[in-house]
């Protein structure tokens, strides 16, 4: 955003890729290098979205993709409008767990959807990330994650093998045809080994723009 130094960082992937325990880290990072720091999610990340976020993941509905997407997007933009957007402004960085490369991952390559539709609603959206970390591990570490995490499954977890192997194909064509803003990063690692070579990839990208090694991992 012009005249802003607040960065948006969107972190994104299939499931079990890790995202929720590297944004975590991200933040902690950032907020110790004494950056003002937001940690939200989507779907969700406002009190709409939230109420969205439910209707979306408890299954109880079998959505055509073209509403699905709607609904995404329609969460997407009460989020950009009542935190995204002001944090921004307020000069904060903002750390993202999934934005609008997953819609086109699941929704998109995983469901059918129209891309075009996708691409134009997310042109109307008026905000990309700064930088997009794409997270990608392999089918079997995924699935060993979910399988270690002990909670139930909500209704993207519980797709078969093809709907999730179309899903990581989404993203890696994304990271990909963007390289301007995505970088595609394997995640098959422990924790900590993932968390160094993300903070490599943040202090690289923005350390020209801060004039400082302040964000280095």
């Amino acid at each position: 955003m012009a005249g802003s130094t607040g960065r948006f960082i969107t972190l994104e992937g299939g499931e079990g890729a890790g995202k929720t325990t590297q944004s975590a880290l991200l933040t902690q990072a950032l907020i110790e290098r004494d950056l003002p720091v937001l940690r939200t999610r989507e779907p969700g990340g406002s009190p709409g979205a939230e109420l969205l976020r439910g209707i979306l993941l408890d299954g109880g509905v079998d959505w055509a993709a073209p509403a699905e997407t709607l609904l995404h997007f329609a969460a997407r933009v009460e989020h950009v409008a009542k935190t995204i957007r002001p944090a921004l402004d307020a000069d904060t960085w903002v750390i993202c767990d999934r934005f609008f490369d997953s819609t086109m991952a699941y929704q998109g390559y995983g469901q059918g959807a129209d891309r075009g539709f996708i691409t134009g609603l997310t042109r109307l959206l008026g905000l990309a990330p700064d930088l997009t970390i794409v997270l990608d591990v392999s089918e079997t570490v995924a699935a060993e994650r979910m399988r270690r995490r002990g909670n139930p499954a909500d209704r993207y977890e519980r797709l078969d093998e093809a709907f999730h192997a179309r899903v990581r194909e989404g993203f890696r064509a994304i990271a990909t045809a963007e390289p301007a803003r995505c970088v595609l990063l394997d995640a098959s690692g422990d924790v900590a080994t993932v968390h160094t070579a993300l903070m490599t990839v943040v202090w690289r990208w923005f350390r020209p723009a801060q004039g400082s090694p302040r964000i280095a991992g």
